[in-house]
């Protein structure tokens, strides 16, 4: 068995563990490998030991792999993503995690609607307020759903956030919690075309206080591909 291989058995045991620790079903968690930087040969070994989405953060970098490997798993889009993008993006990506201003939701509407394929898209929250991470701020993102919910092309499935790095992870619990709280916020406006059945938080250093909190999709890139370049 691979390292790799070996790092996500791991993970998988971790996500489930944490899942039975706070009550919920662990396959209601789904695990992103998040392969930004690493090659097609590591990210193959973690499609043969069980990974079934990956998580990119640059276009041209998903579009090689993506090329060469098909589309035998999901890719999802988790970094910043520009407007002049979403024509490319919308061709590659199964979801896009990092919808945060109504041009960017327009112009996926709009591509989709000329291209006939429907991607899922989750709201990009900036719960921390730092000037260095994208995301709305957390008291405009009902607002923004609210304009997004009248788009037809565009399939809102949730949240997404990256709170601050701790060496402690029980101190990112409250913005987990606060995406959570706010999930619940947008669910009682009822919006139509909106869902919010994913909340896309936790990452290596986090993911378990995440899933204590709620996570349905756990970012993880270097407890299985190893510290980055």
């Amino acid at each position: 068995m691979s390292q790799i291989a070996d790092n996500i058995l791991s993970v998988k045991e971790r996500i489930e563990k944490a899942a039975l620790k706070a009550g919920r079903d662990p396959g209601e968690v789904k695990l992103v490998a998040v392969s930004k930087t690493v090659g097609v040969k590591e990210i193959k070994d973690a499609i043969s030991a069980g990974v079934t989405i990956l998580g990119e953060s640059y276009i041209q970098e998903a579009k090689e792999k993506i090329e060469e490997i098909g589309h035998q798993v999901q890719w999802h889009m988790i970094g910043h993503l520009q407007t002049n993008k979403v024509k490319q993006a919308i061709n590659l990506f199964d979801m896009i995690h990092s919808v945060d201003r109504i041009g960017l939701a327009e112009e996926i509407d709009k591509r989709t609607k000329q291209s006939g394929k429907r991607v899922s898209v989750l709201i990009q929250v900036n719960i921390s307020q730092e000037t260095t991470k994208s995301g709305i701020e957390r008291d405009r993102a009902i607002s923004l759903v609210s304009k997004v919910a009248k788009l037809t092309n565009i399939k809102v499935e949730g949240l997404m956030t990256m709170p601050p790095y701790f060496d402690d992870p029980e101190d990112a619990r409250p913005y987990f919690k606060s995406l959570r709280e706010l999930k619940g916020e947008i669910e009682r406006e009822r919006f139509g075309n909106i869902s919010m059945k994913e909340l896309s938080m936790g990452m290596s250093n986090d993911f378990e206080i995440a899933i204590e909190e709620g996570a349905t999709i756990v970012r993880i890139g270097t407890a299985i591909f190893g510290e980055r370049e």
